[in-house]
């Protein structure tokens, strides 16, 4: 089996997880209902991420929910998709999650492993990761949707951009064909916005679900010009994200075309009814009361 490094980049914050073993709670949230962040450790792996509260907003449309601080990196994924947890408690079934075949050829196209997103995966691909994380941690992961995600980037500002207005200033919040060199960077080295989310507009365009439920991009990616980092600017999945793929029927997990697609996960406080909640072999400290320093 591969032996991958799964360490914590030098200078990124986080918190060891204290050792209560409280559920997420278990009534749905108001739009004033105040979350704690918390830090999700990735089964097998030295590596954890940073969820973010995110407010509802003032409507009551969107209810509070966590989102990752950064984009999914390949400290997680690699877990998932090598089967790096293999061995552990099943107590989520062998045929809980469907997982993708390893790769033969290394995923992240040369571009940079540690620290760096995630990416050229499908839509489903970063669905199963949720759905993997979700059985693994008893909590609830999922993709945001467009509404979601949108509410996220712009943390409260009703600018073109989460920062303002004025493009001159996009180089110091996102790597974009302005200052990216045609390739992806490593993640949380440019500004973050408001509520401290990094790389929400450049570096990999990132999966969400839109209104129709069908799958689309959000916040543009590097080889996009300034025109495509805007908080309301969406990208509906291409086929010609997979043209050159030369399998019949071409591959449902990765895209042969899309070294520039990636995506963000997504915690909800409780499930919805229509999608039970798979348990954890370990019961996870509560969200609401672990909080990352």
């Amino acid at each position: 089996m591969r032996t991958l490094a799964l360490t914590l980049a030098a200078g990124t914050v986080m918190s060891t997880p204290p050792a209560a073993t409280a559920q997420p709670p278990a009534t749905a949230p108001s739009p004033t209902t105040k979350l704690e962040p918390f830090a999700q450790e990735i089964p097998s792996a030295a590596f954890k991420f940073e969820m973010v509260p995110i407010p509802g907003s003032a409507d009551g449309s969107i209810k509070p929910f966590w989102i990752a601080r950064t984009e999914t990196r390949w400290e997680a994924f690699d877990v998932y998709i090598y089967h790096l947890d293999e061995g552990e408690d099943k107590s989520d079934g062998p045929d809980a999650v469907t997982r993708p075949s390893k790769p033969y050829l290394p995923p992240d196209r040369g571009f940079g492993h540690e620290n760096f997103a995630a990416l050229s995966l499908s839509f489903k691909n970063a669905q199963e990761f949720c759905a993997w994380l979700s059985a693994k941690s008893g909590r609830y992961y999922r993709l945001p949707t467009e509404a979601e995600w949108e509410h996220a980037c712009r943390a409260g500002a009703t600018t073109t951009y989460f920062f303002g207005d004025d493009a001159a200033q996009l180089a110091d919040y996102a790597w974009f064909s302005g200052n990216a060199n045609a390739a992806p960077h490593a993640v949380a080295t440019r500004k973050p916005n408001a509520w401290g989310l990094y790389d929400m507009l450049g570096n990999v365009q990132e999966w969400c679900v839109g209104p129709d439920g069908k799958p689309l991009t959000k916040g543009g990616s590097y080889r996009d010009a300034a025109d495509a980092m805007t908080c309301a600017a969406r990208v509906p999945q291409k086929s010609a994200w997979n043209a050159s793929d030369p399998q019949i029927p071409k591959s449902q997990w990765w895209l042969a075309d899309g070294p520039f697609v990636g995506f963000r996960v997504v915690c909800e406080p409780t499930p919805p009814a229509s999608t039970p909640q798979a348990p954890a072999p370990h019961a996870p400290a509560s969200p609401t009361s672990q909080e990352v320093k």
